[in-house]
């Protein structure tokens, strides 16, 4: 070794000095990974899947999913770096927890309903919508009646505001 870390042995044990690590003058490129999850991308799949804030529309009602409902995570991982919070909690107030109820009313409230072609395609989807479309009545949680995007975002102005929603929405619409 050409620089080893300064140590010292207390009861027979090393104990390292702490080493200042600077921030790099160049970052190299960006990589995601989840290596725990992975799977094929090129099959479809109808598991729950994904981490709950970053849980996909189509992944909630087990509606066939594959490689594109990362785009929806990777979205939502951005917001969560950008904005400092999730996008979307799933907290749902009288089970004291995440649940997929609550997580599609945030959903629902900020992005406007799923649509019916993929309503129709999960199979969890009758616990959660009407067989035309509708939220069920009877799901305790309400939609967010004032919930948006827009008025979620907090830091930026103008056409920033702008651009950064259109790539956003881009990613999880």
């Amino acid at each position: 070794m050409n620089d080893p870390s300064p140590r010292k042995l207390v009861h027979g044990m090393p104990v390292y000095a702490s080493r200042r690590f600077d921030r790099p003058r160049i970052f190299g490129i960006a990589i995601l990974s989840d290596f725990g999850s992975a799977v094929r991308g090129d099959e479809k799949r109808n598991n729950d899947a994904q981490p709950n804030v970053y849980r996909s529309s189509e992944a909630m009602p087990e509606t066939e999913w594959s490689y594109l409902a990362d785009i929806w995570n990777v979205g939502a991982m951005i917001w969560d770096l950008f904005e400092g919070k999730h996008m979307f909690y799933g907290y749902d107030p009288y089970k004291k927890n995440y649940t997929t109820s609550a997580h599609l009313a945030e959903v629902i409230g900020m992005l406007g309903p799923p649509p019916l072609d993929m309503l129709k395609r999960g199979e969890r989807s009758p616990e959660f919508f009407t067989e035309d479309g509708p939220w069920k009545h009877e799901i305790e949680i309400p939609i967010p009646q004032q919930a948006s995007l827009e008025a979620s975002e907090e830091y930026l102005e103008g056409r920033n505001t702008d651009m950064f929603m259109a790539f956003i929405r881009g990613m999880i619409q």
